[in-house]
């Protein structure tokens, strides 16, 4: 790597999709941004923004077959606006795996063995880590020499104690099988565990948070000290929060049930559990905005599915205000945390006992910078903090190339 380069490009590869982020980590500049959505289909979409030029967002359409022939054309849209992969400023391309087991708990370097590790997971991440390795195996094939760099969605959550990632089955059976709880979304949950502790002027390793990532996909963690010590999800992303289509924590016997009475298969209850079921499944819909606006109308489904949602939130902020003893702040982020206020006001809302309390001024106003909206006279801080899992990404590959 040369002294100049300082560039970054984050790649998330989806099963038909790429998001891309190219970054200056000299400043934490973003250079550009896009997405290509629907590869396989012949109504493949591309959508780039040039933001180094100030240039507007261009968009293509057409048959892309596969996830080579996406990042070529990602390659061809950053050329054309002085950006290209074979930039010398390019310093390597760090690549979002969300399933790095018990091995990797740091940023790595991407060689064969490590991405012989990351196949071998695929059976704990069937829909997520196939993905991600055709990503790695199509950057690598544009630019073999340079550093491709995995940043792992369990890794932050690996720093929790066995009593806690542990379940209470036969140790032997799950030893055999890598079954624990590994956590999601941990690059999301370091980010702002982190930039939580610089907003209320303290060192990571001063503060106790309760990050609750609220998305489509939704998890909370107890973060002590910097370190995170429990969170929702466990072996896949399924277990934990009501989500926009994932049931979150049920009975493990009702997939008994369902199969003994309703004759499902497998897979049929993993598709309702994962595709059918939480927000969607309680009321139809699994935007939050959508939700909102038939509570208003006086839907009553809607309005059950927000109440078994935020119950469920409460659960979680009691639960790991119990695992952490001393709680400095509860932090929201992500689609829904950093813009429903409803949903953080009812989140919080009957626990002024535990500290906590929402300003109903600061909640309600709209703003990209984290912010706090609780009042002044709260024990516990109740913060708005953007994520930025991108930056994260970047960061952590950056520091693993350039040191």
């Amino acid at each position: 790597m040369t002294a100049t380069a300082t560039r970054v490009l984050v790649l998330n590869s989806g099963s038909s999709s790429v998001k891309y982020q190219l970054l200056d980590m000299a400043d934490g500049r973003r250079l550009a941004v896009g997405l290509v959505e629907r590869i396989g289909e012949e109504n493949s979409r591309l959508a780039h923004t040039p933001l180094a030029t100030g240039g507007g967002k261009r968009e293509t359409e057409g048959a892309i077959a596969d996830h080579e022939t996406a990042l070529k054309a990602v390659a061809a849209e950053l050329s054309a606006d002085g950006l290209g992969l074979d930039s010398p400023q390019l310093a390597a391309i760090g690549h979002r795996v969300v399933h790095g087991g018990l091995r990797f708990t740091e940023p790595t370097v991407i060689d064969a063995a490590v991405l012989k590790e990351i196949e071998r997971l695929v059976p704990v991440a069937p829909l997520h880590n196939p993905a991600n390795i055709t990503g790695i195996r199509t950057a690598q094939a544009l630019r073999p020499d340079l550093p491709q760099v995995a940043v792992f969605d369990t890794a932050f959550h690996s720093t929790m104690p066995e009593y806690a990632a542990r379940y209470a089955i036969d140790v032997e059976t799950a030893d055999a099988h890598r079954v624990r709880r590994y956590g999601f979304h941990g690059t999301s949950h370091a980010y702002v565990s982190r930039r939580t502790a610089a907003l209320l002027g303290k060192d990571p390793s001063e503060v106790n948070v309760i990050v609750l990532h609220l998305g489509n996909g939704a998890s909370a963690s107890a973060v002590a000290g910097g370190r995170c010590v429990d969170t929702s999800m466990g072996l896949t992303p399924l277990e934990g929060l009501v989500m926009g289509t994932r049931s979150g924590d049920i009975d493990p016997a009702v997939t008994f049930h369902l199969k003994r009475v309703a004759g499902m298969s497998a897979d049929e209850i993993d598709e309702l559990l994962n595709k059918k079921s939480g927000l969607l499944g309680l009321c139809g819909d699994n935007d939050m905005r959508e939700i909102r606006r038939r509570i208003d109308e006086g839907d009553e489904r809607a309005a059950l599915a927000f109440d078994i949602y935020i119950h469920r939130l409460k659960k979680y902020i009691g639960a790991y205000y119990a695992v952490l003893g001393r709680v400095d702040a509860v932090v929201f982020t992500a689609g829904v945390g950093e813009n429903a206020a409803p949903v953080r006001e009812a989140a919080v809302a009957g626990l002024e006992e535990l500290g906590l309390a929402v300003d109903a001024g600061l909640n309600a106003v709209r703003s990209d910078e984290p912010r706090l909206i609780s009042p002044e006279y709260a024990r516990v801080a109740v913060a708005v903090v953007p994520t930025d899992e991108e930056l994260e990404i970047a960061r952590q590959t950056y520091a693993l190339v350039s040191a």
